[in-house]
């Protein structure tokens, strides 16, 4: 026995097996329509025939993935603005750690701390240090919180110079000692001469360079006061470069810092420099 060849060509035959396919979707479709009317959860294997036909699957609806939130980078404050360091407010070690550490240079240097003449030293150092470090205890801006309006429309230059001052230098921590100039064009008012000095104390008395000193002290003048001109000059002599290095006393760095009309006007940088360099 064999089976009879069909006769039918081969359009025939797949039209018909669409048809058979058609019915058979349909007819799967009305029961699901039934069994869902009926609360009864269809049965679906392996996906069934509705899987095959996006019309009877039911739709599900994606979640649409956002993007992400881009967040702008700000690049850090210089130095210069950071007029308290953050560092002092964690971390510090207490005064017996602070002796200890002082004894420990007095023997790494080759001597001996328990001896009489150096029993004493660590806790004199510890109080010394407490003094000349002080401005990191001190808040600059608050120093020019005051500001005295009545000045009768005053409007000219206020110039302060020769503010002697006593710095550390932050590679060696070996002294650096020189006079600050500062001046500046008032526009809402004038702050105590004391003031400015007392600024220059504040960013001295910290382990410093002269250069960021210079700026800060410009900073904090401009930010709190807003004048309409600002220029400050520190002169120094640096005691690491006379004692250790090449070893030459009496070399003077200057440095400057000019803002708003002193930076504009050349005129006004002359002006400053003429006043601070004439002592009659």
């Amino acid at each position: 026995m064999y089976a009879k060849p069909d006769s039918h060509p081969m359009t025939t035959r797949i039209a018909r097996a669409e048809d058979a396919m058609d019915a058979a979707l349909k007819s799967l479709s009305y029961r699901l329509t039934e069994t869902e009317e009926s609360g009864m959860e269809p049965t679906r294997p392996n996906g069934g025939l509705a899987a095959m036909r996006n019309d009877n699957a039911r739709t599900t609806e994606l979640p649409v993935p956002t993007a992400p939130e881009i967040v702008p980078e700000i690049a850090p404050l210089p130095p210069s603005a950071q007029r308290v360091p953050e560092a002092i407010a964690t971390g510090r070690p207490s005064r017996e750690e602070a002796e200890a550490a002082v004894r420990t240079l007095l023997r790494w240097a080759g001597d001996d701390p328990n001896r009489e003449g150096l029993r004493d030293t660590p806790a004199r150092v510890v109080k010394a240090y407490g003094q000349i470090f002080g401005g990191y205890s001190q808040d600059a801006d608050a120093l020019l919180e005051r500001v005295f309006e009545e000045v009768e429309g005053y409007s000219d230059i206020v110039l302060v110079r020769d503010i002697p001052f006593y710095s550390h230098c932050e590679h060696h921590m070996v002294p650096f000692m020189g006079l600050a100039h500062i001046a500046y064009y008032p526009t809402k008012g004038v702050v105590g001469l004391s003031k400015l000095a007392r600024v220059v104390d504040t960013f001295a008395r910290r382990l410093q360079t002269q250069e960021t000193m210079t700026a800060q002290i410009a900073d904090v003048i401009e930010s709190i006061l807003k004048p309409r001109g600002i220029a400050v000059m520190v002169e120094a002599e640096h005691l690491c470069m006379a004692m250790r290095g090449v070893q030459k006393a009496g070399v003077s760095t200057i440095t400057t810092q000019f803002r708003g009309a002193f930076r504009n006007d050349a005129n006004e940088q002359v002006r400053f420099l003429t006043l601070v360099r004439n002592k009659s």
